[in-house]
């Protein structure tokens, strides 16, 4: 699969997600498998592009090549000068977010809300195309609700305005992440257009990948929550799709290595608190199906430096490789 000049080997892709594809996330996943991954919604206000949290989600440097962005917004001419300012930061492909069912994104017509004006949607492409010389992707639903599957018909928009490839979500904006994705209107989008067609929506192992791949006939796949915790999801999925054989789970070392270098590449890209804070979310993933989970973050929710965040979470890994109970302190 190619979007523009870039390869994107192996077609499985890191999802957008807001709060948690920040740079170290994008950045292990990719080190674990991922042909691409996507940066969480920048807006398109420039009043906040230089508040600290834009600054962190526009921080690139020293990512592996191609670099994409997604952007969030309402009005074409300020979509498009937020593409030019991403890529002045480093952006090497700009993703249009048109599938965030967020209730606060949707109450401002941004995200999928805007699959509701068609012609809204023609403007804004057109102007975030023209905009830039890097290839322009665009991630929408299948529709607004069960009864307006327009997603067909806002491909085929994009298709003419220049989009580079699409993504789409197998749910309706009313569905939030509720229910079941389903995949026969992806399908009916790809076999409708000629540029690339990406799959997203409960991809949660390798054999449903490849079911998706081959059910869709779509040229690669998103992973969004199945890789909270499971960053290495993405080798996985890549090795079942070229051999067929499944990979063993990684040993309680390897978790514990990619947990604690994971952390350690949060606090120092945010410092402290802030590290320590998102990180609570990140530990909670990789315990959940860990026995003492709950006890766990309990204790390690606790926990305000870094120092002992790090402590904490190699003890209690070190004591499941050894093959016993973790000893929790009662206070972190």
């Amino acid at each position: 699969m190619r979007i523009g000049p870039y390869a994107i080997a192996p077609n499985v892709i890191l999802a957008p997600m807001a709060g948690v594809t920040d740079k170290p996330f994008r950045q292990l996943c990719k080190r674990l498998g991922a042909g691409l991954a996507v940066s969480e919604m920048t807006i398109s206000d420039p009043r906040f592009w230089n508040t600290a949290k834009s600054r962190t989600r526009m921080d690139h440097d020293g990512e592996p090549a191609p670099i994409s962005v997604q952007i969030a917004g309402t009005e074409p001419q300020a979509l498009a000068e937020a593409a030019r300012y991403n890529v002045d930061h480093g952006a090497q492909i700009i993703d249009i977010n048109m599938g965030c069912p967020a209730k606060k994104v949707c109450n401002a017509w941004a995200g999928s809300a805007l699959m509701r004006d068609q012609a809204l949607v023609g403007r804004i492409l057109d102007a975030v195309v023209n905009a830039v010389d890097v290839p322009v992707t665009l991630k929408i639903r299948t529709g607004w609700n069960a009864d307006n599957r327009n997603g067909l018909v806002i491909a085929r928009v994009a298709e003419a305005a220049g989009i580079a490839a699409l993504a789409v979500h197998g749910r309706t904006r009313d569905q939030q992440y509720t229910g079941v994705a389903e995949y026969d209107t992806i399908a009916e989008i790809k076999a409708a257009l000629r540029i690339p067609v990406c799959a997203n929506g409960d991809i949660d192992s390798p054999q449903k990948a490849a079911f998706v791949l081959k059910h869709t006939g779509c040229d690669a796949v998103l992973v969004g929550r199945a890789a909270q915790g499971r960053p290495w999801i993405f080798r996985e999925i890549a090795h079942y799709l070229a051999t067929g054989e499944t990979l063993p789970e990684p040993s309680l070392r390897e978790v514990r290595d990619i947990l604690i270098g994971h952390l350690e590449h949060l606090h120092a890209f945010y410092g402290e608190p802030s590290g320590v804070r998102i990180a609570r979310k990140h530990l909670g993933w990789y315990a959940k199906d860990r026995p003492e989970n709950i006890a766990f973050r309990a204790v390690v929710n606790r926990a305000e430096t870094a120092e002992a965040q790090l402590r904490l979470t190699r003890d209690y890994f070190d004591a499941l490789i050894a093959g016993v109970t973790p000893e929790l302190p009662a206070a972190a």
